[in-house]
C-alpha cells in the first residue's frame, strides 16, 4: 500500500510503501489498514489504539494532520501494516 499524507509521521512519510498482511487480528498499537463507513471508498494507515464498538478507535500518529476516528468514529481494520518496502525496509511493531 502507498501511504499518502502526513498523519503517520514520523512512523511513516508520505509516498513510503507498506506491507499490509490483509485480514490479520490487530492489537493495541499496531500499524493498521483501514476504512470507516462514511468514506467507504477511502483506504487509509493509522495505529489501532482500542476496540470499540462497531470496530476499532484509530489514531495518526500526528495529532496535527489526522483524520481518526476522533473525527470518524470507529474504523474497519482490513489489515496489519507488517513492513515498510520502501525507501528503506524496516520491520514495525
Amino acid at each position: 500500500m502507498l501511504v499518502k499524507g502526513p498523519s503517520m509521521v514520523p512512523a511513516l512519510h508520505d509516498d513510503d510503501i507498506v506491507l499490509v498482511r490483509w485480514g490479520a487480528t490487530p492489537k493495541a498499537g499496531q500499524i493498521v489498514m483501514v476504512r470507516w463507513a462514511s468514506r467507504p471508498g477511502q483506504l487509509s494507515v493509522k495505529r489501532a489504539s482500542h476496540e470499540v464498538d462497531g470496530g476499532w478507535h484509530v489514531v495518526g500518529d500526528n495529532p496535527f494532520a489526522s483524520t481518526d476516528s476522533e473525527h470518524l468514529g470507529p474504523a474497519e481494520v482490513l489489515g496489519v501494516v507488517k513492513a515498510r518496502l520502501w525507501p528503506r525496509p524496516t520491520l514495525r511493531p
